[in-house]
């Protein structure tokens, strides 16, 4: 083959390169593009729940503000409108956590669907099914994506810091039976794997995991557990080993218990 022929393959396989090249970038582009348009409308979605769901008088900003005990702090009729699978609403002031909290069959159903059923990465909050939806049980086990946005669950492992809890030492739960605050009290990191084989998400078992958890907690909570105590955990995805998940413990405190609620002191949260 002569020099020349040899060049003009050269430079025809160098053009093909980088017309591929190009291409494929394209494509990346646009699957960029299309997941970031996924993650707007999730957000968006979310944003239109939360309107729809309190009433507008619950709506204002005041930080001290109180909800009369007849008025129903989530309008839940609203909610199971959309989807009947609606539970609870879980709310942490001053975060990105303000979201429904879905009751599922299995793990899979809400781990890439949006409540109205909308395919979508932001996913929603969801019961594990071994627990009781109407949180009745001594555990309950709630997931949700850590999302690189810090939407969902994303904004849990701020809690591995002691200053991130201490500016947001509790959360609140809405149900359509009960407010309670959720008084943080411990966080952790555990395996996917040993958190499956220790068999955390029963509750015959809850006693074990906040003993593991006191044991390996990232932050300190001057909130007491108590065997007669109600648990909630938010479970995420963590990235300090593969298959890592962090979590964060509360203890739920109805109108009805916990040191605030006899004081007379706000229970439901500020809206």
């Amino acid at each position: 083959m002569s020099n020349k022929r040899k060049i003009k393959l050269t430079k025809a396989v160098a053009w093909l390169i980088l017309g591929l090249s190009v291409c494929v970038m394209m494509i990346c582009g646009y699957k960029l593009w299309e997941i970031q348009q996924s993650y707007r409308a999730g957000d968006v979605s979310y944003r239109e729940l939360a309107v729809l769901a309190r009433p507008a008088k619950l709506t204002v900003s005041a930080e001290a503000a109180k909800i009369d005990e007849d008025t129903p702090s989530i309008d839940f009729a609203a909610l199971r409108a959309i989807n009947p699978d609606t539970a609870a609403w879980l709310y942490c002031p001053d975060t990105v956590i303000d979201y429904p909290v879905m009751r599922a069959l299995d793990y899979n159903s809400y781990l890439r669907r949006l409540p109205d059923g909308t395919f979508n990465a932001n996913g929603a909050l969801f019961i594990d099914y071994n627990c009781s939806p109407d949180f009745s049980d001594k555990l309950t086990v709630i997931y949700g994506h850590n999302m690189r946005s810090g939407r969902m669950f994303g904004s849990l492992v701020n809690y591995k810091k002691q200053s991130y809890f201490e500016q947001n030492p509790c959360m609140f739960l809405y149900t359509e039976s009960c407010d309670y605050r959720i008084d943080l009290v411990y966080g952790c990191v555990i395996g996917a794997r040993e958190w499956r084989e220790r068999a955390f998400m029963y509750e015959n078992n809850a006693d074990a995991l906040m003993t593991y958890a006191a044991y390996n907690t990232t932050f300190a909570s001057e909130a007491q557990y108590t065997p007669e105590d109600m648990i909630i955990v938010l479970s995420t995805c963590s990235y300090e080993f593969d298959d890592a998940r962090y979590v964060v413990i509360g203890l739920l405190r109805s109108p009805h218990r916990g040191d605030r609620a006899e004081t007379g002191e706000l229970v439901s949260a500020p809206r």
